[in-house]
């Protein structure tokens, strides 16, 4: 029987519909889950490295924002998740390596139930001062601190913040009892100390570089083993006398337990391959940060050696979750 025009015409939709249900089917859209609101820093990096890993991978990539719980809810979705490289989780430090001992009773154990994939940025933690405090340097506030009668103010974003543990460190280092001021997050503890209610504060140097820009706040030292390139007059607390205050709010991508290696091996190159994006490097550099691509196994002592570090700065300094 010879074909009619319509027959023809319903074979071809047919063959075309069955061809974009395959094409979906073998690359499903990737999910990358943030544990913070929309418009942070978090979030923002989120959004930079997604437009890159969807050419790396040749899919959709959604940024999903899970926040709440101290980035249990995040984690706890990701890890119910597809092990198919289709889930991804991008963390900071806090979730992963200071929670586990923050929270006793945590819901999820980091080490088990997520798989480490890359490194993506560090972000030093940075003192800053409003322009009208007199110290123009680390050493020099630490000294005025030291001669007086009642306790320099030190805030933090929140008890068990990377901020807070570089409290902790830089109080043990400097022999000094600042009063840690913990705040519920950094936007009020930056505003505060800008109109000078608190002296000082310790704060992701992505979240600073704004306002260290348009002169609203002075940096004093960075807690990094060197300068950064956003901050190259600025020197580490090392230089300045004070040894061991090294802290940073790396983030890094995850997947879920049991993520095959060859899959993890393939998410490990697509980040590694964004992170040499010219476009990317020059938004990090926006944000005062840049790419820091890692190996998995590389990535995965990392977490171990932070979470020994960071559960000893909380046990020497008796931190309690709120």
């Amino acid at each position: 029987m010879k074909p009619t025009i319509a027959s023809t015409l319903l074979a071809g939709a047919l063959l075309a519909a069955f061809s974009l249900t395959s094409v979906s089917h073998a690359t499903p859209p990737t999910r990358l889950v943030v544990a913070f609101p929309p418009g942070g820093p978090a979030d923002s990096l989120a959004r930079i490295l997604a437009k890159e890993l969807e050419t790396e991978l040749k899919t959709t990539v959604i940024v999903e924002n899970k926040p709440g719980a101290n980035g249990a809810i995040a984690v706890n979705y990701v890890m119910r998740g597809a092990t198919d490289g289709s889930m991804l989780f991008l963390s900071s430090a806090g979730a992963i390596a200071i929670n586990p001992s923050l929270y006793p009773n945590l819901s999820y154990k980091p080490a088990e139930d997520l798989t480490p994939v890359a490194l993506v940025v560090h972000t030093p933690e940075v003192l800053v001062v409003s322009p009208k405090n007199a110290a123009r340097s680390a050493a020099d506030y630490v000294a005025a601190a030291s001669k007086r009668g009642e306790a320099a103010t030190l805030a933090s974003s929140g008890v068990g913040s990377m901020p807070h543990m570089t409290i902790e460190l830089f109080k043990s280092q400097t022999k000094v009892d600042f009063l840690h001021v913990a705040y519920k997050g950094a936007a009020p503890a930056i505003a505060d100390t800008i109109g000078g209610h608190v002296e000082a504060f310790f704060g992701d140097v992505s979240g600073l570089m704004p306002f260290i820009k348009d002169g609203q706040l002075v940096a004093l030292g960075v807690a990094a083993p060197a300068r950064l390139k956003s901050l190259p007059d600025v020197p580490t607390l090392a230089e300045q006398g004070i040894p061991n205050v090294e802290a940073s709010n790396w983030y890094g991508m995850f997947a879920p337990k049991g993520t095959p290696a060859e899959v993890v091996g393939r998410l490990n190159q697509a980040v590694r391959n964004s992170l040499q994006s010219a476009a990317l490097v020059a938004s990090l550099a926006s944000l005062g940060i840049e790419p820091s691509p890692s190996s998995p196994e590389a990535f995965r002592e990392l977490v171990r050696r932070d979470t020994g570090k960071w559960a000893s700065v909380i046990k020497a300094g008796n931190v309690r979750a709120e």
